[in-house]
């Protein structure tokens, strides 16, 4: 009875990102994949739209209702909301959501406090979970890009999110060394929208910023001659406004926060054991997660460092697919997960 019931209460690993929200069911991969985003009538307090329909909303919003971030930084900044979040997509990703509870892994940053790592377990609580449980993304994106964690030599992972980078040295099952910065993805599409106030005077939207990045953002000089038309709010006169911008000035633009994850990559080479060293040498770095798939960062870090590195097939999905293969083999995986005296 006891495994009939287990398996209606199908366990889940969540990616709870600051971008998007990943939902990887047991015996059926992920099934789910959102933006962390939730739309909400601020004169009822009801919520409008969760996921990709509240992140069209973002910046188009009549003034009862804001389209909001409930994540900053890789850590819950609106409690309440998080976890209404959590529960609307573990409900959609559970069919028999009235049935039996399941046990849920939550990937977190590797540097978040104890007292945000328990904000994180309440609010899969709050959203119908049985038991929840805890694992660093780094260790998780190792298990996703299939790296030999529980081998005794050096995996170093660097997964870089939207509002977080983790650069971690992974051997035995568990961290030997790691370091989180609250940079990523979203630091970026800040340093785009500061540059193109500062220089055209030209008020950017977040969507904007991000589209610009994609489109001619790079971290090492090589496509020099795009350019991409951007429009906004010229902030002397008030009007919309075109503008032409080219990919090395966007370079330039985004130039201290790629600084800051490189600098992440350095601190934590400094601090590896030297047998390890060696193990990282011959493997290489792995580079993961959505800001990952910045032009020419592969090339920067390989640069700066001297050490191969490679960005894996799928680096937004790896998270969510490490924590996720945790669910399927839970006893054998058991170990990799934060220990309860650690939350």
């Amino acid at each position: 009875m006891g495994s009939k019931l287990a398996f209606l209460g199908r366990d889940m690993a969540v990616d709870l990102g600051t971008a998007n929200t990943l939902v990887y069911v047991r015996g059926r991969g992920i099934v789910l994949n959102e933006p962390s985003v939730v739309a909400i009538n601020t004169t009822t307090g009801k919520i409008v739209a969760v996921g990709i329909e509240a992140k069209r909303m973002i910046g188009r919003t009549p003034g009862n209702i804001i389209a909001m971030r409930p994540l900053k930084d890789g850590v819950i900044a609106d409690f309440d909301i998080t976890g209404r979040m959590l529960r609307y997509f573990i409900q959609r990703a559970h069919k028999r959501r009235h049935f039996a509870k399941p046990r849920i892994i939550i990937a977190v940053p590797s540097g978040i406090t104890s007292v945000e790592q328990r904000a994180v377990k309440e609010a899969g609580y709050q959203s119908g979970a049985r038991k929840v449980y805890i694992i660093e993304e780094p260790m998780a994106a190792a298990i996703g890009v299939g790296l030999p964690v529980h081998e005794p030599t050096g995996n170093m992972v660097v997964d870089i999110g939207g509002g977080t980078t983790d650069v971690a040295i992974i051997s035995m099952g568990g961290v030997v060394t790691s370091q989180s910065i609250r940079v990523g993805g979203d630091e970026i599409d800040q340093a785009v929208i500061a540059f193109a106030k500062k220089e055209f005077s030209l008020m950017l939207g977040e969507r904007t910023a991000e589209e610009i990045k994609m489109a001619i953002g790079s971290a090492f000089p090589a496509d020099e001659g795009s350019h991409v038309e951007i429009c906004g709010r010229d902030l002397v006169s008030g009007l919309p406004k075109n503008v032409i911008i080219s990919s090395e000035e966007i370079r330039k633009a985004i130039e201290e926060p790629v600084n800051m994850i490189v600098d992440a990559i350095r601190v934590t080479l400094d601090k590896c054991p030297p047998e390890l060293t060696g193990d990282i040498m011959d493997r290489g770095i792995a580079l993961t997660g959505g800001g990952a798939l910045l032009k020419g960062l592969e090339e920067r870090v390989k640069a700066e460092t001297g050490m191969p590195v490679h960005l894996v097939d799928n680096p937004l999905d790896s998270v969510a697919i490490g924590s996720g293969k945790c669910a399927e083999e839970f006893e054998a995986l058991k170990e990799v997960l934060v220990p309860e005296s650690r939350q």
